[in-house]
């Protein structure tokens, strides 16, 4: 028996270093040498992407909510359990590539009636055992599904990672809005209270018969106006710091934030990467590639099923069958079994074939997510770059009305105008200024959202795979 097992364990060793997995090769991809929208841009001043993006906008508060919502979140909080339990399937996955051992104890007692009135026998025995078994991993079987799971466990790190920036610029983009919001909810008051004023002033010049009644009802509709849009103003506020709430992991009850100015808050210049960065610094293409990986592994491991399976098992342990002479007989035994597919209906076949479709499909989502990822960077910084220009000219124009609103004013006074040029006047300043802060609001939204294009640096997880149990099968092309 052992000479038998000498050669088994041989051809064990012979064999264990073949595998049946695809050599991998990264998809190519429709990368440019640079963005179209980056192409003028200077590199100085410029802020590198990078882990902690958003205290580049140097506001304590901002901060202090990233990194509640970081804590507290609970789509996050469950991003990071689907890590846990997605490793722990790659542990079961891989388990077959270590010989299992388990521990065994039996007690028999038996009692045989004596024929003809004699008395019977009573027979005992007990013995305890220890049995291991080993499927020798011939064709890389074993490994390959190890080694798929342990990707499809990488790819959902990547997935949290892609979930906490989203959350981290959610939370900026948030808490831009709330500010945003406030400094709308404050001009559209300050409008209603002038017109409020103006309206007054034109009832006692209708007394005195100076104004008419054409005047007051044009300015009962300008202050009609103007008071419906601070509760809709007032609305979009209270929603968004509902939302912000929810992001920070809180009930909305009570939920508040401090005041800032918009133009109190600076505006990083977002240093642009190479397009062939992103392969490496967005959390959602890395994901896609290490999904591919891993289908790419499930077909060696289909390829594997083909082939004969060799399970060696071996057992030992200590037996008697008397209480007096208790486990006192030595006993041992192993044994090797061959099982080979034959015939199953084409189950193998179809198995091979939906893996390697889901190959193919990889491969085009992995393609997919480069070019949306593409997009989204070029997206952003056109964004970024028109609305500077958007925000100088909203500037420009916010000046000039407040100009013109000043000299209005002034002239209605000494009557050198009349009222409808000091409501226009004012309904343009109004405007200019509520289209001021929305002008501000999007360029610190688009600079958000370049940080978040680029990947936010977020180093959550780190570049390189770990390898499996089994070196032998973790390099994919393996053949």
């Amino acid at each position: 028996m052992r000479p038998a097992c000498a050669v088994v364990l041989a051809l064990a060793l012979l064999f264990s270093g073949c595998s049946l997995v695809p050599a991998y090769k990264r998809p190519d991809a429709p990368l440019a040498q640079h963005f179209d929208g980056a192409a003028s841009t200077s590199l100085a001043n410029t802020t590198p992407v990078r882990s902690e993006w958003w205290r580049a906008y140097q506001d304590p508060a901002l901060n202090a909510l990233v990194e509640r919502s970081l804590q507290n979140n609970f789509s996050l909080a469950s991003a990071v359990a689907t890590v846990e339990e997605a490793r722990g399937n790659a542990e079961k996955a891989g388990a077959p590539l270590y010989p299992s051992l388990t521990f065994g104890a039996t007690f028999d007692r038996s009692h045989q009636g004596g024929a003809g009135g004699k008395k019977g026998s009573t027979g005992k025995s007990q013995s305890v055992f220890l049995e291991a078994s080993y499927e020798v991993d011939f064709w890389g079987l074993n490994a390959a599904n190890a080694n798929a799971a342990m990707l499809l466990a990488r790819a959902s790190e990547f997935d949290r990672d892609t979930v906490a920036l989203t959350l981290t610029a959610s939370v900026a983009n948030t808490y831009f809005q709330i500010q945003s919001l406030r400094r709308r909810v404050m001009l559209a008051r300050t409008i209603s209270t002038d017109a409020e004023h103006i309206l007054q002033l034109l009832i006692a010049q209708k007394d005195a018969g100076v104004a008419t009644e054409l005047q007051i009802q044009q300015q009962r509709n300008a202050l009609a106006t103007f008071q419906a849009n601070v509760p809709v103003l007032q609305q979009q506020l209270d929603q968004s710091l509902h939302s912000l709430a929810v992001l920070t992991g809180s009930a909305p009850e009570q939920m508040n934030v401090g005041d800032v100015q918009l133009s109190a808050i600076p505006i990083p210049a977002v240093r642009p990467n190479l397009p062939s960065s992103l392969l490496e610094t967005r959390p959602d293409i890395r994901s896609k590639e290490a999904t591919l990986q891993s289908a790419n592994y499930s077909v060696g491991a289909a390829r594997a099923a083909y082939f004969p399976t060799l399970l060696l098992t071996a057992d030992g342990g200590l037996s008697s069958g008397s209480l007096s002479h208790f486990l006192t007989s030595p006993f041992a035994s192993i044994a090797t079994s061959l099982a080979a597919p034959i015939f199953d209906g084409g189950a193998l076949h179809g198995q091979l074939h939906a893996n390697q479709a889901a190959v193919t499909k990889g491969v085009a989502d992995y393609r997919q997510t480069i070019v949306t990822a593409l997009q989204d960077v070029e997206d952003s910084l056109t964004a970024a770059q028109q609305q500077q220009l958007a925000e100088a000219s909203d500037q420009t124009a916010a000046d000039a009305a407040r100009q013109a609103a000043t000299l209005a004013e002034a002239q209605y006074k000494f009557g050198t105008v009349d009222f409808l040029t000091v409501l226009d006047a004012q309904r343009t300043l109004y405007q200019a200024e509520d289209t001021l802060v929305q002008a501000r609001l999007l360029r610190l939204q688009a600079s958000v959202g370049l940080f978040r294009a680029f990947g936010g640096g977020f180093g959550v997880t780190d570049s390189a795979p770990q390898a499996s149990p089994s070196s032998s099968q973790s390099n994919p092309g393996n053949s």
